[in-house]
């Protein structure tokens, strides 16, 4: 039911002139199942509280809530169309009176942890792009039809959302941006393992993946008390995110995994001075998939002791300073972050910054599409912060099909990889490396497997284009620094 009501609601948004591309399809759809979700949840607090002789205040003025506006019935629970705004009159309801109400939530707030603060804040980002009132109404009764009270239902809405947010990456926007494959994330949240009561954080929080996968996680960790329930609603997970539509799509997809009022905070994590970073700010765990190929300016680098460009190194310097002596981390980064710039270079100090600080225990290294829409090939760093490294296990997932839009990655493709893990054996995929045994100038930790026999292959043209920009970009760096000194 609901995949096919998504699928005919995309066709009545690729109609209209203010929806032009799969993102507008996702941000539209967002904000009117909100409103559905929302009303739902209103509705099941509102029997809980008359099972308990209370009563329970709606959220909403009666003029604003869903049955009034959007979907006012007749006595047999069809719709009622003399009473059910359509057209320009929708139209102008929507924009002029009903945006403008939900925004001022956020300022009528008691505090950012509350539903209130997340509609106001939801719907300051948002506007209706959808032009036609009459495809409006289209839409809402098709999520009218929609119903969000079971758990198999929140758990199918909350699964289709994900492929709404996978379709928006696979349609070539910046799609490891907005969406980091499901199977990756389970694998990471798995091997950090957290606890119920650990702070988990994740600083570019793009859909919010992590954060959804390691909720899923700690509610079937354990039979889970009442304290446990509120303590992962209101304490447990955290992110920052810098671009308003990913930011929206977060918070929407943490929601409709069950975490009422997300502790996402739009804003641009990079902006922040780890220097100010204090003790209270810090984290049990950090789940994170930071952009690769972003560059930041010079005063966004002036925020942190190894200066450079790149944005995922940037990230990796504000993860080692945000942990808790004793976190754990579990972060994608591109592969040439590894081996890049020689001794001195900015790659080299923060290798040897993040040996030195946390124990780099495990290295995945991942084929090539593993990012459906970006070439980049990956590997996720998992650490622990506190003590040295002195040993690190690699292992480079090798799978005997090429990975793409159609031919994703998938948890089996994985499973040695969990279960090699436990005891960091050795294999023909894997394998173990002394840190006494590296450079160490350049702490180069190149992830290159001795227990596979290979014929020498040529480097492909991307890798090849990739490691010639990475260079470019370092050298521009190295001149922009001379020149400020002159």
């Amino acid at each position: 039911m609901f995949e096919q009501t998504f699928k005919n609601i995309d066709d009545i948004l690729h109609k209209d002139a203010g929806c032009g591309s799969e993102l507008d399809y996702v941000e539209q759809t967002s904000w009117i199942l909100f409103l559905k979700y929302l009303d739902d949840l209103e509705k099941d607090k509102a029997t809980a509280a008359e099972l308990t002789g209370k009563t329970y205040n709606s959220l909403l003025e009666p003029k604003y809530q869903w049955n009034v506006w959007a979907a006012p019935k007749l006595p047999d629970g069809k719709l009622d169309h003399h009473n059910a705004l359509t057209g320009d009159d929708l139209a102008d309801f929507v924009n002029i009176n009903l945006f403008p109400y939900l925004k001022k939530f956020k300022a009528a707030a008691v505090s950012a942890d509350t539903i209130q603060y997340k509609i106001g804040e939801i719907f300051s980002e948002l506007k209706n792009r959808v032009q036609s009132g009459y495809n409006l109404r289209e839409v809402i009764n098709l999520i009218d039809s929609l119903r969000f009270r079971t758990h198999a239902e929140k758990h199918e809405m909350s699964h289709l959302y994900e492929s709404k947010i996978q379709n928006m990456g696979n349609a070539g926007r910046n799609g490891g941006e907005y969406y980091t494959p499901r199977p990756l994330i389970t694998t990471i949240v798995k091997v950090v393992a957290p606890k119920i009561g650990d702070k988990i954080y994740d600083g570019a929080v793009g859909s919010a993946g992590f954060l959804c996968e390691a909720f899923s996680f700690l509610q079937n960790s354990k039979k889970l008390t009442t304290s446990d329930i509120s303590t992962l609603q209101k304490n447990t997970f955290y992110g920052k995110e810098k671009k308003s539509l990913a930011y929206i799509i977060g918070t929407m997809n943490m929601i409709f995994h069950g975490i009422e009022a997300p502790n996402i905070i739009h804003t641009n994590t990079l902006a922040e001075n780890i220097a100010d970073i204090q003790e209270k700010d810090r984290y049990d765990i950090v789940l994170a998939n930071p952009p690769f190929g972003g560059k930041e300016r010079a005063e966004v680098q002036q925020n942190f002791p190894i200066k450079t460009g790149e944005t995922a190194s940037l990230f990796l310097q504000h993860f080692i300073k945000i942990l808790k002596a004793g976190g754990k981390a579990g972060v994608v980064i591109k592969n040439t972050f590894l081996s890049n710039g020689g001794a001195g270079s900015a790659d080299a100090k923060l290798r040897q910054q993040l040996l030195e600080n946390c124990n780099l225990h495990t290295v995945l290294d991942l084929p090539g599409g593993t990012f459906t829409g970006a070439g980049v090939k990956t590997v996720v760093l998992f650490f622990e912060k506190g003590s040295a490294t002195k040993k690190v296990w690699f292992y480079q997932l090798n799978l005997d099909r090429n990975l793409g839009k159609t031919n994703a990655l998938n948890e089996k493709d994985l499973a040695e990889f969990i279960e090699l893990q436990k005891t960091k054996a050795d294999s023909e995929n894997s394998w173990s490396i002394n840190i006494k045994d590296i450079d160490q100038n350049t702490f180069d930790l190149s992830a290159k497997n001795p227990n596979k026999k290979e014929e020498a292959a040529l480097r492909q043209p991307q890798q090849i284009l990739e490691e010639m920009k990475d260079l470019d970009e370092e050298s521009a760096a190295i001149l922009n620094s001379i020149l400020e000194l002159i």
